[in-house]
């Protein structure tokens, strides 16, 4: 994939064209001509003593820098106009002829080919924007509301600038046999990372309508063992990625309880009016590792789990985040601590939203990997299940 824009890149194009713009209309060709009916008036009030006229010049180069193509050609024209209007009037002994003359039509011709140029760049940066947006949103899919009878919301925070999508994920899959929640983190940064991700993704996604838990568990070990094997096979160098992940199951026939599969990832802590909680479940080997034991992929644990917890999950940009004296972020305490004041912040979108805010806070708004913060609980009874039957 080509090198996407950086953030502050396409925020200076876009804070641009808004800030040229009123009601719809552009007005990027105000500034341009102010600076050459001032430059024509201070030269009219001088009597050509000081060569005024010859500053129109840089009427075309500031329109090449917020103009369009035409509009920077059009100053380009203007300016020469006004310039042989202006110089034309002078006494002869003022005039100075054909040397300015081509200096302004220069300076108007490279101007335009400036202006192509940076409208080149500024189109194909945003045409970049757009296919880092379509891969985050293929890879990241947007999740409705109450998906799956699933109160849930997501913060994430992709510490590769450029590419806007790493090797975090996440989703919710209603299915047959209940709604599964996947969250996960791939070993490594960058495109390669990403590509590991989406298969994974795929795969839970079909696996996670049709399958049991424990075979959802076992397509995704299986899923990447054979992504490593395809890059290995192209000899890529990165075959050998392994991925961090927690599976869960909402069982639609039984309440008060959550079926887990940990792989070789932090368990999710539970949240709720009473305090905070970590689910005690064991972690097997991360996903792409199973052929390192002789027992599979880890088993399938169920647990309690209150109607009014939430399901906190986090991935290495939260539980690594330090500050600077190479502290790490006290998650469990720091959302304990926002529990007791207020047991509201337990809901999933004030949650996420206030580990967001702590671990951007506690690192300086550092991100030394790719942070998620996914939290999930069953939606309120009456809410119902909604999309049921080929999400």
């Amino acid at each position: 994939m080509a090198r996407l824009p950086r953030p502050a890149e396409e925020s200076d194009v876009l804070r641009r064209q808004q800030l040229l713009r009123v009601r719809g209309h552009s007005l990027a060709w105000v500034p341009p001509l102010l600076m050459l009916a001032g430059i024509a008036l201070i030269d009219f009030y001088t009597a050509g003593e000081f060569r005024m006229i010859t500053w129109v010049v840089l009427v075309p180069g500031i329109a090449a820098a917020i103009c369009g193509v035409w509009g920077t050609a059009g100053f380009a024209v203007l300016a020469l106009l006004t310039y042989v209007l202006a110089d034309s009037s002078y006494p002869t002994w003022y005039r100075s002829g054909l040397a300015d003359f081509l200096l302004v039509g220069i300076g108007g011709a490279l101007a335009v080919l400036a202006c192509v140029v940076r409208v080149r760049g500024e189109r194909h940066m945003l045409h970049m924007r757009d296919v880092a947006e379509t891969t985050r949103r293929t890879v990241l899919r947007p999740l409705p509301p109450d998906w799956g009878g699933l109160d849930h919301a997501a913060v994430y925070l992709a510490s590769d600038v450029e590419a806007r999508v790493g090797g975090d994920f996440y989703d919710v899959q209603q299915g047959l046999h209940g709604t599964r929640v996947l969250v996960g983190d791939v070993q490594g940064k960058g495109l390669g990372a990403v590509e590991a991700a989406a298969a994974l993704l795929g795969t839970f996604r079909e696996a996670g309508y049709h399958e049991e838990l424990g075979t959802v568990a076992e397509r995704l070990e299986l899923r990447m063992l054979r992504h490593g094997r395809h890059l290995a096979a192209l000899g890529r160098d990165d075959g050998d990625r392994f991925a961090t992940a927690v599976l869960l199951g909402f069982p639609d026939d039984t309440s008060g309880v959550v079926d887990v599969v940990v792989f070789g990832h932090e368990p999710p802590l539970a949240v709720g009016p009473d305090g905070v909680r970590q689910l005690p479940v064991g972690s097997g080997l991360p996903l792409g590792l199973g052929e390192l034991s002789a027992d599979g992929p880890p088993p399938v644990q169920r647990v309690p789990l209150a109607d009014t917890e939430t399901l906190l999950l986090t991935t290495d940009g939260v539980t690594e985040a330090r500050d600077a004296d190479g502290v790490f972020y006290p998650l469990a305490a720091d959302v304990a601590r926002a529990v007791a004041a207020d047991p509201r912040a337990a809901e999933p979108r004030r949650l996420v939203a206030h580990v967001r805010d702590g671990t951007l806070r506690h690192s300086g708004g550092l991100l030394a990997d790719d942070t998620t913060v996914f939290a999930v609980r069953r939606a309120p009874t009456g809410t119902g299940r909604k999309g049921r039957s080929q999400s």
